[in-house]
């Protein structure tokens, strides 16, 4: 069994419109959304073994804000292929990662993370796949699960999506208990 976590990098500036697109920042709501994040995945146990991460500014910030568990007890694996990158290149770039990785984690960017979760999606949690295609938004996460060995083995139609996790959702739920 194979567990992937796909996560959408949090919010991002728009505030120097001379800045490239690789290299934008977090703004203060991302700079929010990453820890809470963190603590979600930290509080279901799943802090993967290897982490995916583009080079773009706001996916390596993004990695960092999540917690120190992750830099830790992770490999991380930054790749600028998957900065922007379409669906064929993730699934590419997973079908590279060792197998003895149980969990991984890929941090990158829309629409190819939507497109990415939407190919994968064979069966599992119907309402979060609805929630999913209604929107992906910055920090959402997608939990699949695959009922394989090896990563060279996941193809489209053969996850089983767990859950989809907005993280306006996560701090909506911590502002109720608080």
């Amino acid at each position: 069994m194979k567990t992937l976590l796909l996560l959408r990098h949090a919010k991002s500036s728009w505030a120097d419109p001379a800045r490239a697109d690789h290299d934008r920042e977090l703004n203060r709501r991302g700079e929010n959304a990453a820890p809470a994040m963190g603590r979600f995945l930290r509080d279901k146990g799943l802090v993967p073994n290897l982490i995916w991460c583009s080079t773009a500014a706001r996916t390596v910030q993004t990695l960092g804000l999540l917690g120190r568990d992750f830099a830790n007890q992770a490999d991380v694996i930054y790749s600028e292929d998957l900065y922007m990158a379409n669906e064929k290149t993730l699934l590419e770039c997973l079908h590279h990662t060792h197998d003895e990785a149980e969990s991984v984690m890929m941090i990158g960017h829309n629409p190819g993370f939507e497109d990415f979760a939407a190919e994968l999606f064979g069966d599992g949690d119907g309402e979060a796949l609805l929630e999913m295609n209604r929107k992906f938004p910055t920090c959402g996460l997608c939990h699949f699960e695959f009922d394989i060995d090896h990563w060279a083995d996941v193809a489209p139609d053969t996850g089983r999506l767990v859950r989809f996790v907005k993280v306006k959702d996560l701090q909506a739920a911590s502002a109720a208990v608080n």
